[in-house]
């Protein structure tokens, strides 16, 4: 399997086996993937945060810090950067449908956002 494949499986199991829906992390709209991607990505550098620390700009509650490997908290990072920009994506989608549905033409975006 190669990198893109493993960010795939680890964002197929983000919303799969932790059940963070499109739904779910549609309600993050304040940049908290994108932290929570940067937090991992910082600690996978050579100086990670301590054991126990958790990041000060970690957007969610403490028992949600779970540091792995350094290799794997950069494929946790992106599978969260992904999750980060489909959000944006979808949020998009929608506020042009808005727009649209407003002057009477209504579009139908899919799950993902995507116009059909």
């Amino acid at each position: 399997m190669d990198v893109i494949d493993e960010i795939k499986a680890e964002r197929h199991r983000q919303r799969i086996d932790e059940g963070w829906t499109f739904e779910h992390d549609d309600t993050h709209d304040k940049g908290e993937m994108a932290l929570a991607a940067g937090c991992y990505a910082l600690n996978a550098a050579p100086e990670r945060f301590a054991d126990g620390v958790v990041p000060i700009f970690w957007p969610w509650a403490r028992e949600w810090w779970k540091p792995k490997s350094r290799r794997r908290d950069l494929v946790r990072a992106a599978a969260l950067i992904v999750a980060e920009i489909e959000r944006m994506d979808r949020a998009t989608v929608e506020r042009i449908a808005d727009k649209f549905e407003a002057n009477g033409v209504v579009l139908d975006p899919d799950a993902h956002g995507r116009l059909r």
